[in-house]
């Protein structure tokens, strides 16, 4: 027998608990959803539902899980006793069947899912389904050991998968006492317990690890990039990073036309949400995912500072820049002498902003500092006397000591150096 599963899924785990209680092995082959193997073509044949689990004895090929358990016991039960032939009992296991699917299990997806998707749950209203499921679970144990025909039945084995998911979530059974006493008892006699917990452990473990549903699009070595990844590690978020080649016109293609119509990078997109322009992308991280304001003051005054400091970035610093370094990327050779001029002056209104300060906008980093460091950093690329702006000289000194991720931007720019040096500037 053939079973296509996942230790995580709740209706897996009921078909494991029910053939260890029939004494069956099953031959376990795992589909990894997330990489799409139950969409591969030899999976789809099997079931055209493309659905886990699913079963293949001998050719007979089954799914949905509670089909799957009842399925077993009938064909190799030594006894009726977990699907009783008696049609009032075996009635009632089929509506807990249906009421664990239809209703317990539901309400368990519907607010707890959105979490690995979105990093959030349910609504509240969401959360009030659980709590009427339960409480109707906790009604039909009124004065019974067991959820239907006063017996042991996979009614139990597929309640108990599904109860024990919510608990893995810290779920408060003790509001159900008649579920809560149940539920004790049921870990003791349920075979395949110890299964079941190990798949939910697997389960927790990809809960609690990091969301990496943040995508950044970008180019490994631009300022505006590096800028975006030392907020998100100033604010304790993770990016999924998504290279994109504009040397080759990566930007161009259809599917990140279609998320950017602008076609421009960095470019992220969280969880649906779509934003690019890198100075607007790191007030959104610190806005949206910040511990507090301090990297962006909600103060208007001291908004309007930092929101001056990035246009200035943008329209004079970091065009200054462009204009006379990224020829290199180019030709191999820098911007005119009227570019270099520019670049001086912008430099020098940079070192009148830091005149008496340690910080762009007062005594603490913020969004400015961070966004600036990444443009200025950049001449770690090229040759250029940084000391002639004291002032400049002595707060870049400082924000590489207490900015969160110069490491990885560093890093970022000695690898376009070396990239620059091997792949353009040597072959001119």
């Amino acid at each position: 027998m053939d079973f296509y599963y996942s230790p995580r899924g709740s209706g897996c785990r009921t078909v494991i608990m029910v053939a260890k209680a029939l004494g069956l092995e099953l031959n376990k082959k795992l589909v990894s959803t997330l990489d799409g193997d139950q969409l591969k073509p030899e999976f789809v044949k099997l079931n055209p539902q493309h659905t886990i689990p699913t079963l293949v004895d001998n050719g007979f090929s089954v799914w949905e899980s509670r089909a799957i358990a009842v399925y077993l016991v009938e064909k190799y039960g030594k006894d009726d006793s977990l699907f009783p032939k008696d049609p009032q009992k075996q009635a009632e296991v089929n509506q807990r069947l249906y009421f664990d699917m239809g209703t317990l299990y539901d309400s368990f997806a519907k607010y707890y899912y959105p979490l690995f998707r979105t990093g959030k749950p349910g609504t509240a209203e969401d959360f009030k389904k659980i709590e009427t499921s339960f409480e109707y679970l906790n009604t039909f144990l009124e004065g019974q050991d067991y959820v239907a025909a006063n017996q042991f039945t996979v009614a139990d084995i597929a309640i108990v998968s599904t109860v024990s998911t919510f608990e893995i979530f810290d779920f408060d059974l003790s509001k159900y006492p008649n579920v809560a006493r149940w539920y004790a008892n049921a870990k003791k006699v349920t075979p395949g317990w110890d299964e079941n917990w190990s798949g939910l452990l697997e389960l927790k473990a990809v809960f609690e690890a990091p969301i990496l549903s943040m995508d950044l699009y970008n180019m490994a070595g631009s300022p505006s990039t590096r800028a975006i990844i030392m907020t998100a590690k100033a604010v304790g978020v993770e990016l999924n990073s998504i290279n994109v080649n504009t040397f080759v016109g990566e930007q161009l293609k259809p599917e990140f036309v279609k998320i950017n119509p602008q076609h421009t990078i960095p470019t992220l997109v969280d969880h649906g949400f779509v934003i690019w322009e890198s100075r607007a992308i790191v007030v959104y991280l610190v806005e949206q995912y910040g511990k507090d304001d301090s990297l962006y003051p909600k103060d208007p005054q001291k908004q309007a500072l930092i929101n001056r400091l990035l246009y200035f970035d943008m329209g004079t610093l970091y065009e200054a820049i462009a204009k006379y370094f990224f020829p290199l990327l180019r030709t191999g050779k820098p911007g005119s002498q009227e570019n270099l001029e520019k670049l001086n002056a912008a430099f020098d209104l940079l070192n009148t902003f830091l005149e008496g300060h340690d910080y762009l906008t007062g005594n603490q980093l913020s969004v400015a500092d961070i966004v600036i460091l990444a443009t200025v950093s950049t001449i770690e690329m090229v040759d250029f006397e940084l000391n002639k702006f004291p002032n400049v000289d002595r707060w870049y000194k400082n924000a590489q000591k207490v900015t969160p991720g110069w490491d990885e931007n560093i890093k970022r720019i000695q690898n376009a150096k070396k990239f620059l040096a091997e792949n353009l500037i040597e072959k001119l």
